[in-house]
Formats: C-alpha cells, structure tokens, sequence
C-alpha cells in the first residue's frame, strides 16, 4: 500500500511517500480503507520525537492517529462492524508505527465508531482525536455543568472550536481565546472572543469579574498562567499543553480512545449541534506539507489529508 511513513526522528524533511507492507488483520481489528486522515500537532511533536518518553516508536512510522473510511475486512472476533460500514476512529496504539497515514489502516475496535452520515469523510476525519478531547476534558475532567462559565484557550483550533460547541450545548457561558480574524467565527459558535496577547488577563476579568468556573487550556505557557489567575474559588483547570497545570492545581489530560465517548461525539455531529471546520485538505503524497501547515500553529479548525479511492 502506498503510505506515508520516517525512519527516524526530525522534522517533516523526514516524512516519505511509498510503498509499505499492508496491515496484518488481527482478531479485534478492523482493517479500514482510508478515505481522510488529519493532522493534529501531537502528530508532529511525536514526530520531532518529543513523546518518546511514554510511547516507543518502532520504526518506520506510519504517522496519524484520526481516521475516516470503510471498513474492507473485520477481524474473526469482530462483530461490531461489516465490510461497507462507513468508521471514524481515534486509532491510538500504545506504541508509534502503524497510523492512519495509508492508504489501509488496521484499527481495533476500541478506537472506532460509526461515520456521522452528516459529515464528509474530510469532516469526519477531523472529528475523533479533537472531539473526544474537547468531550473528555469537559465533561471526564472538568465536569463542567449548566450554569458554568468555561475559558477555552485557542478556541477556533481543532481542539478548541470542538470544546466550544461542547460546552455551549452543555448549557455554559463560554469564552475563548482567538486572534482579531477569528471573533466572527468564535460568535458563530457560541462563545465570546477575546485577543490574545499583553493584558489578556486584564481582558478577562473585565468580563468575568467573579472569575471562570471552569478553564481548558490548550497552548500552556502564558494562556496556562492566565487561566490559573482568573479562575473563581474552587474553579476547575485543566491543560493538554503544559504540564506546569500541576503548580496550579490543575489536571493534565491526555486524551484516550474510548469507543463509547467517541460514538457520544459522533451522535453530537449528526444532530448537527458540533460541526468540524476543515481548513485546508491536502493528498496524501504531500501530506509533509500538511504537517508543515500545522506547525505554524494559525490554522481555523482542521487540516485534512485525502487518500484516492476509486470506491
């Protein structure tokens, strides 16, 4: 199969376009072919070789972790789906090698639910990772509920734009953390902007003056340190960013595939009430470029790989 994959660590220079032996179906597998794949920036910080600490990389790598397509061949122990079912999935592994970068990815069932018929295979792509984030922060670590008022930090990303939507059906105020261009986007979905940058805290308390029920960063650094200092007594903080949370007395959270949270996502994306803005979608065989895109960090919602699929 044709696949993107690295022999070592580094930056995109690294990633290549070729031939890679195809996935091997396992009992509780399902082997998927790939329609659409995203990019997430935990992809390139693996990749850079950044979370080698707590996952080995067996090389190659085939980078990726979300997924759409369709399930081609279900393993001997599945039951859960058929050849033709259409399948989202958040295909982590306890070690980097076998991602979603391919043209066929084998992913255990644990990691996968039905497509939302709603979304396009782009759409779909950039729900689980981002969604079942945005889900188990909110709801697993934050416990945020009706009433509450929730900061979320760069809230026109992936993860940020989700956790929004979230949190608004969820019945709380929000607001989030953006750059001027993307205000008019954030009030489509229900929050309040406000910039980024010097006197953001300032900022923030002008309009929360009793301070945040609950705060998600996503960026650490400064954005963490702003929501530790406007969070209400006994508010709630959590970070995917910057483990410094701790200091706070916040949580760190790492997102984990969850078969049943990722279906409760995909059900929020078919009733319409979460929507997944892709940016900008790319082939596979430049799928170095979508990397490169990502790491700039501006991007408004998500950055789609495609695989050719003559159905």
């Amino acid at each position: 199969m044709k696949a993107i994959s690295y022999s070592a660590y580094g930056s995109a220079d690294v990633m290549e376009y070729g031939e890679r032996p195809d996935p091997k179906v396992g009992p509780d597998t399902v082997l998927v072919k790939v329609r659409a794949a995203a990019v997430n920036p935990v992809d390139w910080k693996a990749r850079e070789g950044f979370l080698q600490s707590g996952l080995e990389a067996v090389f190659p790598v085939i980078p990726g972790w979300d997924v759409s397509g369709v399930v081609v061949q279900p393993g001997v122990a599945v039951d859960e789906f058929a050849v033709g079912d259409e399948v989202i999935g958040y295909v982590r592994e306890d070690f980097l090698s076998r991602g979603t970068f391919a043209e066929y990815v084998a992913a255990p069932v644990r990691t996968l639910a039905r497509k939302p018929l709603s979304l396009s295979f782009e759409e779909a792509a950039g729900l689980p990772l981002a969604g079942l984030t945005a889900y188990q922060v909110l709801h697993r670590t934050l416990k945020i509920r009706e009433g509450d008022t929730v900061l979320v930090h760069a809230a026109a990303g992936g993860v940020g734009s989700l956790a929004v939507q979230i949190a608004r059906h969820t019945g709380c105020r929000v607001v989030g953390t953006a750059s001027a261009r993307n205000h008019e986007h954030l009030r489509s979905l229900g929050a309040e902007p406000v910039e980024y940058g010097d006197g953001l805290v300032d900022r923030l308390r002008a309009l929360v003056p009793d301070g945040f029920d609950a705060s998600f960063d996503t960026v650490g650094g400064d954005a963490l340190r702003a929501s530790a200092d406007t969070l209400a007594p006994g508010g709630r903080l959590a970070s995917i960013a910057d483990g410094e949370v701790f200091s706070y007395g916040g949580r760190y959270a790492f997102v984990r595939p969850d078969a049943d949270d990722l279906a409760r996502v995909a059900e929020l994306a078919e009733r319409g009430i979460v929507t997944v803005h892709v940016d900008r979608v790319f082939p596979l065989e430049r799928a170095a470029d979508a990397y490169r895109l990502n790491e700039e960090g501006r991007t408004r919602g998500k950055i789609v790989v495609t695989v050719d699929w003559d159905g």
